[in-house]
């Protein structure tokens, strides 16, 4: 099967940027100030069943099978050998609740017509920013959690539409580690990533696996942005004074939530 177009970068080898026309069109949509939040969740539903498949078929294990299909009632032959994803193994997938949770309502409905439905959950971070008085992005508060047990040998993805500073992704992956178990591997997936918030995930947790369909840097210097990612890092920015992404989409939990405080 051909997998779609991966940018070519310098951040880590844990590090994949979708060069994927599909979702970059899709994304052009999410941006754009026609589109309200009578739109936008369809939009980004789209995005995240698609990057799913795309994780899935990366991360998650394979097993052979031999099933039947209706077909065999008539002819014998009709049986599928060959590769499927692992039913047995577990994927839990968290909500951010700050951003609103259909990025990973989304995950979970696409996962569960693959995967054993007992096998996939989907837990719940109530999140928020801490800024200060200049409305910097100084931390991430995390307000209530709702984890709905072990996370040993699952696949654990964080669907955060807008990975901006990092922050949340971080805070994310310290609480699951505060269970003291082994995943088999943490994902970050996002909409958009900045290089600050790269930057900041590899630096403190190198071992999470980071996916996003695009890269947002559209601060950076002109060297920078006519380079490979990541060539001139200290020349690479994506965000603005009060830490939101430039091209970005602009205020996209407000639309998912329709609520704007």
């Amino acid at each position: 099967m051909l997998r779609p177009a991966m940018l070519t970068h310098r951040y880590g080898d844990h590090v994949h940027l979708f060069d994927d026309r599909f979702l970059l069109s899709l994304l052009a949509r999410i941006g754009s100030p026609e589109i309200g939040p009578d739109q936008l969740p369809s939009l980004v539903r789209t995005a995240y069943r698609r990057l799913l498949q795309e994780v899935l078929a990366r991360e998650f294990p394979v097993r052979q099978v031999r099933a039947q299909t209706r077909m065999t009632a008539v002819e014998p032959k009709a049986v599928y050998d060959g590769p499927v994803l692992c039913r047995e193994t577990r994927l839990v997938l968290c909500a951010v609740i700050r951003a609103g949770i259909l990025p990973a309502q989304a995950c979970f409905e696409a996962a569960g017509e693959v995967l054993a439905p007992d096998h996939v959950r989907l837990d719940f971070l109530n999140m928020s920013r801490v800024t200060d008085d200049e409305h910097r992005v100084t931390g991430v508060r995390l307000d209530g959690s709702k984890i709905g047990g072990s996370v040993d040998d699952a696949l654990v993805i964080v669907p955060d539409p807008m990975g901006a500073t990092g922050g949340t992704v971080c805070r994310a992956y310290e609480v699951y580690r505060e269970l003291g178990e082994s995943p088999r591997a943490f994902v970050a997936l996002h909409l958009m990533i900045t290089p600050e918030a790269i930057r900041r995930i590899t630096a403190m947790h190198p071992e999470i696996r980071i996916y996003a369909a695009r890269l947002d840097r559209g601060l950076s210097s002109e060297r920078a942005l006519k380079s490979e990612p990541g060539t001139f890092p200290d020349e690479e920015r994506g965000l603005n004074d009060v830490d939101y992404i430039v091209p970005g989409a602009g205020g996209m939990g407000e639309l998912l939530t329709n609520s704007w405080v």
